[in-house]
C-alpha cells in the first residue's frame, strides 16, 4: 500500500545524494551514498522533517524540478551522469592527483558537491573526506 502523501519526502526540504546507474556504481557507490545519508540524518536528529534521498543519476537528471535542490553526487564522471555534467563547473576543495577529488561551491546558485575517484576505493576516500571536512558546511549552505 502506498504511503499517504504527508509521509512522502518533501523535495523542498530534502538533500539528494546521486549515484551512477552502472553495475559498478550500484555495487560500490550506492552503499557509500546510504552511509552518507545515515550520517546526514544522524547529524540533525532535531530535523525530523529533513529528507535525504538516494537516487540514480538517470532519474535525477531527468527531473528538472530538482535542479536547484541541494545535491551530493558520488562516483566518477564515467559512471555518474551528474558528476559528468558538473565536474567542469565546480571548484575542487580537495584533490589527490590521480586518486580522488571533492568539488563543492558553497556560494553557488545550486548547492552541489561531487565526491569521486579513479577507483572504487578512491571514491570511498573522497566521500570520507567530504564527510569529515565539508559536510557541515554543505548542510549550512543548503539552508534547510
Amino acid at each position: 500500500m502506498p504511503k499517504p502523501a504527508r509521509d512522502r519526502p518533501d523535495p523542498d526540504n530534502a538533500i539528494f545524494i546521486v549515484t551512477g546507474s552502472t553495475l559498478a556504481a550500484e555495487a560500490f557507490d550506492r552503499p557509500l551514498a546510504y552511509a552518507l545519508r545515515e550520517r546526514l540524518l544522524a547529524s540533525a536528529p532535531e530535523r525530523g522533517d529533513l529528507g535525504v534521498l538516494v537516487l540514480s543519476d538517470l532519474w535525477y537528471v531527468n527531473q528538472p524540478t530538482l535542479a536547484d535542490r541541494p545535491v551530493i553526487s558520488i562516483g566518477p564522471p564515467n559512471s555518474n551522469a551528474l558528476t559528468a555534467a558538473l565536474a567542469d563547473k565546480l571548484p575542487s576543495i580537495h584533490a589527490i592527483e590521480g586518486r580522488h577529488v571533492v568539488q563543492f561551491d558553497p556560494d553557488g546558485f545550486t548547492v552541489a558537491a561531487l565526491c569521486w575517484g579513479d577507483r572504487d576505493e578512491d571514491t570511498a576516500r573522497a566521500v570520507a573526506w567530504f564527510g569529515e571536512h565539508a559536510l557541515d558546511e554543505f548542510v549550512r549552505a543548503a539552508n534547510l
